[in-house]
């Protein structure tokens, strides 16, 4: 009797287990502005976890702040981090098709002080919960936000580092690699048809004249949006890559390990 009771009760544990392990992921909407521009960005968080610990600002692909970068930041906290997905687009813009986030994009990319300017507003609004620990805060991005989190390095950013998933490299300002105080990872596509050799060549000539403290690591047999199920080959040279997934988001855990250390 004690035996079938045990059986019958371990389901019973098992989903108890799960639904606290749940209820200890919190997610929010967050309205911050740049300048008098309203920006609504996600954060994620698990509340289990007791005081201060290192935050990470997402910033999502050239489609603005929709599932995929939601499910990167829900990710990240429950690795133990306070996670903030930016808004760089604005609050209600969400690009549905490839011309409209081609459009938005092209916005920021061909002004880049505004790209900074929200990009920073983003950190800022991560920093300013209580829950982040300011002094050990990273950005990540992928694709139009892979260029961007190394463009909010350019702009001089007091963070300790910034990783690009097959985000673009190319900036309008080389030299303002000498403001950056974040150690950079640069997680490519060796096959990505969107960075040809002369922005890659371009970059890494930046990164030495600045002295900055840069890796970048190219994955063969991959093209861009590596990291994302939802590419299915669409967009040509654009797709899903389940190896580089995997081995790039171990390289950012790699990272993060050291940037991180007390």
């Amino acid at each position: 009797m004690k035996l079938l009771l045990s059986v019958l009760l371990t389901p019973v544990a098992v989903l108890l287990a799960s639904g606290q392990a749940l209820a200890a992921l919190q997610t929010k909407t967050i309205e911050y502005k740049d300048g008098n521009t309203v920006l609504e960005g996600y954060l994620a968080y698990d509340d289990a976890i007791k005081g201060k610990r290192p935050g990470v600002l997402v910033v999502h692909e050239w489609d603005g702040l929709q599932s995929y970068a939601k499910r990167r930041t829900e990710q990240l906290a429950k690795m133990g981090y306070v996670a903030f997905a930016a808004d760089i687009y604005g609050k209600g813009i969400r690009p549905k098709t490839t011309e409209e986030s081609g459009k938005q994009a092209t916005i920021y990319r061909q002004n880049r002080p505004l790209l900074r300017s929200r990009a920073n507003a983003g950190l800022k609004a991560l920093q300013s919960n209580p829950l982040t620990d300011v002094k050990r805060i990273a950005a990540i991005g992928y694709c139009f936000g892979g260029g961007t989190v190394l463009e909010l390095a350019r702009s001089g950013a007091n963070i300790a580092g910034v990783v690009s998933f097959h985000g673009n490299l190319d900036t309008p300002n080389p030299g303002d690699a000498k403001n950056i105080k974040a150690k950079v990872l640069v997680l490519h596509g060796a096959d990505d048809p969107f960075i040809p050799e002369t922005q890659l060549k371009a970059f890494e000539t930046e990164m030495r004249q600045g002295n900055v403290d840069w890796q970048l690591i190219s994955y063969g047999r991959t093209v861009h949006s590596f990291t994302n199920p939802d590419a299915k080959g669409e967009i040509k040279g654009a797709e899903y890559n389940p190896i580089a997934d995997q081995r790039s988001w171990q390289a950012m855990q790699q990272f993060f390990a050291e940037i991180f250390r007390k």
